[in-house]
């Protein structure tokens, strides 16, 4: 397992990324499809990782900095084939060991309500993520569901 920073040029991401915005349609009303295309991951507050299995990609995930201190996590998305096999907890894991590194204190997410998003919930749970009040820009949605975790503790008080 390989887990690169990547450009977002290579016609696998391209691919996957389609299949994850066409599944977030399919499953969405459009006024919750909250998934990044190609050109809104491509920003210099994001950074995007690839994870490739057997030299194929298995998946992807970015991190979006919201401010100094607060990321969101983006386009986590495993491919079909590779499915239950620790693509996303992998990626998870890595996402969250970076966002740590950059001094993020607070690490958010957006997800769908529906029964088609309860294994991403799950994930996210099992990695210390508990649901939230919206964050950022996103407004209260019955159809999405916001979690988040601290990742460094909160600045103590001068003594």
């Amino acid at each position: 397992m390989k887990i690169v920073l990547d450009d977002l040029s290579g016609p696998e991401v391209a691919a996957l990324l389609q299949e994850h915005l066409d599944d977030m349609r399919a499953t969405s009303p459009p006024e919750s499809v909250h998934a990044l295309d190609l050109e809104g991951l491509r920003r210099p507050e994001i950074r995007f990782w690839t994870l490739w299995l057997e030299g194929e990609l298995a998946g992807c995930g970015a991190l979006k900095r919201l401010d100094a201190g607060h990321a969101e996590i983006k386009s986590m998305r495993t491919a079909s084939r590779f499915q239950r096999r620790g693509v996303a907890s992998s990626l998870l894991a890595h996402l969250i060991a970076d966002a740590g590194n950059c001094g993020v204190q607070r690490l958010s997410l957006e997800t769908g309500s529906m029964a088609f998003f309860a294994p991403a919930r799950s994930l996210y749970a099992k990695h210390g993520f508990a649901f939230c009040p919206p964050f950022g820009d996103y407004r209260p949605d019955p159809n999405s569901l916001f979690m988040s975790r601290r990742l460094l503790p909160e600045p103590q008080g001068e003594a």
